[in-house]
């Protein structure tokens, strides 16, 4: 018989590490190219290429939560919209480990935080140290940012989307820490990579976590499965002797070997460790992880 979505919410809440209220609850099983995730009081419903299942429909009518719809196949840049439950306020947070994160359901592509990535923010959180320096690239709203700040950690927190570093600067203050304290750029990756290696500016530790596609300011077209590795080759520039990097991407075309190919090649004599996606991500494993320790 299968499941349903109460018992999988129990199974997998039974097994979150404290202080967490979001996470994957359906991740493709037992409904098909459906996704559901559990953000703190709201539900987050995801459909690929699939209409919604009309017993999960009913089973979501009668969660009493607020619940949300995304159609992955539309344009990611649309919100999702609200299905049923009670009409909350759009902006509210979550907590993840600890750590207090604003999520805003009217936001397009992403409404905060990939939830993916739990596992990586909390190892960030681990390995930073007071003192240390680390540079959060393509840094969205900056919660790779605000968990090494957390461990004490200078921040410098680089994004094209000045939104996005406001974001941050509101995850900061979420958490007690003051943005006055810490450094944000504005402006392409690459560019700013080749700006510090210039200057001989070096982090301790450096997050690489990119989109699939993008186009910088003069349109010119990045692609991970291309061009992945001389990303890490101007990061690794910029790496302190006895650092360390964070490489991961989502990107389903780039097989796992010839991703770590490319960290190795851009990096030369670190030492690579791979690692799993958080637990209850339990479908495709698409998200590809790699620690790179000079």
């Amino acid at each position: 018989m299968k499941p349903t979505l109460g018992q999988i919410l129990a199974t997998k809440q039974a097994r979150l590490p404290q202080g967490t209220d979001a996470f994957r609850i359906a991740d493709g099983t037992p409904w098909p190219e459906v996704f559901v995730d559990a953000l703190a009081d709201r539900l987050l419903v995801s459909l690929r290429g699939t209409a919604l299942p009309a017993d999960l429909h009913k089973q979501l009518l009668a969660s009493g939560r607020s619940v949300y719809l995304k159609q992955l196949d539309n344009d990611v840049k649309l919100p999702p919209q609200h299905l049923c439950g009670p009409e909350l306020p759009p902006r509210f947070h979550i907590v993840e480990n600890g750590v207090r994160y604003i999520m805003d359901m009217e936001a397009g592509y992403s409404q905060g935080i990939f939830l993916d990535q739990r596992d990586n923010r909390a190892e960030v959180r681990k390995r930073c140290t007071p003192g240390s320096t680390l540079l959060n690239t393509f840094a969205y709203t900056g919660a790779f940012s605000v968990c090494a700040a957390m461990a004490g950690a200078t921040t410098t927190t680089l994004d094209l989307a000045q939104p996005c570093l406001t974001w941050c600067r509101e995850n900061m203050q979420q958490n007690g820490i003051d943005p006055g304290e810490h450094y944000f750029c504005k402006g392409d990756v690459l560019h700013w990579l080749e700006r510090f290696a210039r200057q001989g500016r070096q982090f301790d530790a450096i997050v690489l976590d990119p989109p699939t596609f993008s186009r910088d300011e003069k349109g010119r077209i990045w692609r991970v499965e291309r061009d992945y590795g001389k990303l890490v080759a101007k990061a690794a520039a910029c790496l302190a002797p006895g650092g360390w990097m964070l490489c991961t991407t989502n990107c389903r075309k780039l097989s796992p070997a010839a991703f770590r190919r490319m960290v190795a090649e851009g990096i030369p004599g670190a030492h690579l460790s791979s690692a799993p996606m958080p637990f209850d991500f339990d479908g495709e494993p698409y998200l590809k992880t790699i620690w790179a320790d000079l």
